[in-house]
């Protein structure tokens, strides 16, 4: 983060009413690490925009797209992401068609998915950074080539080997993806209320995308062929491509003087990288396999000589050091962690037990869980009118209990458990928790951050989110295993799901207080007026209120 911008009086201009100085931050109240966390390009009244110097980001934020302008970007952000999330789980359904048609012996047909959720997670930190340095539009059309053109050609595939190499490919396209969409809504949403409902509607789309990817899988399996569970990427992307060239704006000439922390690029994707692999291995050779062990330890050796690098020798580090030093981000980081830890295997082990105890098929596997998704996505978009009554942190605690209580319940589900019974209450009460729960965490891992970094911090949530989810599938699964039965063993599990959640709202106490919120976006400064179309206020706040 450029630190030099703190003399820069249009970086902290004096605090007016309703504003309170923040001498710890530089300016007033909210401010983290060197930024105010408005509008891209509003900052600055020369036009240079939040980051003095940071030439490709000044034009990305409340300048760039007003009113219908900002709901086309959001829709365009969430289409991206819907593919990339979707796209983690659409072929589980079809693992059994793709062995059959390709030839895949047991251990190369993990690959399927490992190397596209390996990939994924050891990239996201590389490629949320990539979006601050080369440009949103840029980095966010060549991540949607690249998972479209290896959606195509995976898609295509006559032997295990390219299909496999193709699923690596869609996850480090992924990996530059799914950062630069969350990156385009927060420069481009100021923050406040209508940042907080573009962060719900991100939400809702990713926990769609999640539990679609199952019934998508199943449908287009059964219907056409597994091979169109990847082949449908290909027009989607080209849609999405052709709508981000006509409503992202373009990206202006980069600093010179900015470039890749390649050291720090480098051991961080060897550091996640090794440990997804090393937690992916536990599953077939235990924690104490060479695999497992080789990975672990690899992974551990290269971030703690990333840490070394950031500390001591990068010049612009891969994640700017004064990024790290807010409590809302290194906490909320850890709470993102966690939370992917309870909820991303939740669906592995609601599959399996569909599947392999009530004896459901692919397609029934996904209407089954529609009650989820549904839940998920309603209490999503309800998200931001809690947390204006209540605030940020006191919703991560109470939505991580809700789910807490859900996981408890779904732990009674029996062998003879019908679906209403076993499945469909918990589903309802589980899936509200997780609604509730990930737009709260997302807007405080977000909040305050410089638009020059907002592509790292974006990175920085998904990486957590993503190892979160494969340490805790490898765990649970090696909880699971240790019981008498497959069923005893799923009641484990979500057994511990519920110690995690619960685990998840002692840790987001230590959360910076966030008051309910009562105001809307910020205002735009004198030199960036409101545009015809741009949301309007829900209340006067500060010196307003006065008038």
């Amino acid at each position: 983060m450029a630190e030099h911008e703190a003399g820069d009086p249009h970086r902290h201009p004096p605090a007016t009413a309703g504003q309170t100085p923040d001498p710890a931050r530089g300016g007033p109240a909210g401010e983290v690490a060197g930024g105010t966390g408005g509008d891209a390009g509003s900052a600055a009244p020369d036009g240079r925009g939040a980051a003095d110097g940071q030439g490709d980001q000044g034009s990305q934020g409340g300048q760039g797209a007003r009113g219908d302008g900002r709901r086309a970007v959001l829709a365009l952000a969430c289409a991206a992401q819907f593919m990339v999330i979707l796209d983690v789980s659409v072929v589980n359904v079809a693992l059994p068609s793709i062995k059959d048609s390709l030839g895949f012996d047991a251990v190369g047909l993990q690959w399927v998915v490992g190397a596209y959720a390996i990939a994924f997670a050891g990239l996201l930190l590389l490629g949320g950074r990539l979006a601050d340095l080369y440009g949103r539009r840029r980095v966010f059309l060549c991540g949607l080539a690249l998972f479209s053109l290896s959606s195509l050609v995976g898609g295509l595939a006559g032997a295990p080997g390219v299909l496999i190499a193709m699923r690596a490919v869609q996850g480090l396209g992924a990996a530059v993806l799914a950062p630069a969409t969350l990156t385009i809504l927060t420069t481009t949403f100021a923050e406040g209320q209508g940042r907080t409902r573009a962060l719900a509607t991100w939400t809702a789309v990713s926990s769609a995308g999640g539990a679609a990817g199952n019934l998508i899988g199943g449908v287009l399996t059964q219907s056409l062929s597994w091979r169109w569970t990847l082949l449908i990427n290909a027009p989607i992307g080209l849609l999405t491509g052709l709508l981000a060239l006509r409503l992202l704006p373009a990206d202006r000439a980069r600093a010179a003087a900015r470039r890749l922390d390649v050291p720090g690029a480098a051991l961080a994707t060897i550091g996640v990288t090794g440990l997804v692999f090393g937690v992916t291995q536990a599953e077939r050779h235990g924690w104490a396999g060479p695999a497992t062990l080789a990975g672990l330890g690899g992974g551990a050796l290269a971030l703690a000589g990333l840490w070394w690098v950031e500390a001591r020798h990068a010049g612009d580090p891969l994640i700017p050091r004064a990024l790290l030093r807010a409590p809302g981000v290194r906490v909320g980081n850890a709470v993102m962690l966690l939370a992917g830890a309870c909820f991303i295997p939740m669906w592995y082990f609601l599959s399996l037990y569909m599947q392999d105890v009530l004896h459901y098929g692919a397609l029934a596997t996904g209407l089954g869980f529609l009650p989820h998704t549904l839940a998920g996505i309603v209490a999503a978009r309800l998200a931001p009118l809690a947390m204006r009554r209540v605030g940020a942190r006191a919703l991560i605690v109470a939505s991580a209990l809700l789910a807490a209580g859900g996981f408890l319940w779904q732990s009674a589900l029996g062998p003879h458990s019908d679906y209403v019974t076993g499945l469909l209450g918990p589903a309802l009460v589980m899936s509200t928790g997780m609604g509730l729960l990930i737009t709260p965490i997302t807007t405080t891992v977000t909040s305050g951050v410089a638009p020059d970094a907002a592509g790292a911090a974006s990175g920085l949530m998904n990486a957590a989110r993503q190892v979160g989810g494969t340490f805790g599938l490898a765990v649970l699964v090696s909880v699971a295993g240790t019981a008498a039965g497959a069923v005893a063993g799923y009641q484990r599990a979500f057994w511990a799901i519920a110690g995690l959640c619960a685990l998840v709202a002692a840790l987001a106490a230590a959360l910076p207080p966030s008051p309910p919120a009562r105001t809307t976006d910020a205002r735009p400064t004198p030199d960036t007026p409101d545009a015809p179309g741009d949301d309007p206020p829900d209340q006067p706040t500060g010196a307003e209120a006065t008038r």
